[in-house]
């Protein structure tokens, strides 16, 4: 089956199963990481508290953990939930922000990733190029690296962490180590508008959360925010345009995807 035929068998499973995510997540984001999970066909939970972060992702199909506004208590809280999805095989999916940023950052990921089996991990460049341990540029959150050397870059982090890495910029790259896509779609303007890489994981989260191989949904996930950011209406304005976004996520079906999806299979 190739990757159009499991985009399409990833969106029917979607469809019949409403997929229950549980984030632990930025408050910068949290509301419209919500809302694009319920426009794609998901249900959100937004729950970090200590006290049931493990009864509540038990519940759940997968597990969203994202950086943007890291602290102790939700460190903590992204430990005891992922250890408990990993125990119970839900799917886990991470987004470093800006981990290059602060030593606090880069520490917590490098703990989470020792302790735990990641699914996904979904970063810019610069974000990527850190876990690898590679000398990357930015500026706060975001990536002034280009893509490159993004193919090789995620292929040898795929295998070293055993798990898919998405690396996402001006075009976007996925590989789970035996296999590498470079994606071909998206609009500039989602950079003008904070959190489109955030949902975009929450995206990914959502596809995985069907239980599906977790190369395709990287794929699904990216190409649906890209795909959408093209056909939304970009004639008023960035505020305008966001809601927009969201509006085109809902409408995103296979064949919307089929048609317009650009990928190239690079190694």
């Amino acid at each position: 089956m190739d990757v159009k035929e499991q985009l399409k068998a990833l969106f029917e499973a979607l469809a019949h199963k409403r997929a229950l995510i549980h984030h632990i997540t930025n408050y910068v984001t949290v509301n419209d990481c919500a809302n694009t999970v319920l426009a794609i066909g998901a249900s959100p939970i937004m729950a970090d508290a200590l006290q049931e972060v493990e009864a509540m992702v038990s519940l759940c199909d997968a597990l969203v953990l994202n950086i943007g506004t890291l602290n102790a208590q939700t460190f903590e809280a992204m430990q005891k939930a992922a250890s408990k999805a990993n125990a119970k095989q839900i799917p886990v999916v991470l987004d470093p922000v800006g981990v290059g940023a602060t030593p606090f950052r880069l520490q917590s990921v490098k703990e989470l990733l020792r302790q735990v089996r990641m699914d996904v991990v979904r970063g810019n460049m610069a974000e990527i190029k850190t876990i690898a341990g590679l000398e990357a540029k930015s500026s706060g959150v975001d990536s002034l690296d280009d893509e490159a050397d993004g193919g090789l870059i995620a292929a040898s982090l795929a295998k070293k962490l055993q798990c898919t890495i998405a690396i996402t910029g001006k075009e976007d790259i996925v590989s789970n180590g035996n296999v590498t896509y470079r994606l071909q779609n998206g609009d500039a303007l989602l950079t003008n508008v904070t959190g489109t890489g955030c949902m975009t994981t929450s995206l990914i989260g959502s596809f995985l959360g069907t239980k599906s191989d977790a190369l395709i949904s990287a794929i699904a996930g990216i190409s649906t925010m890209a795909i959408a950011s093209e056909l939304a209406d970009k004639t008023k304005g960035t505020g305008s345009f966001r809601v927009s976004l969201i509006d085109e996520i809902s409408k995103m079906d296979a064949a919307t995807l089929h048609r317009f999806l650009r990928i190239q299979n690079v190694l």
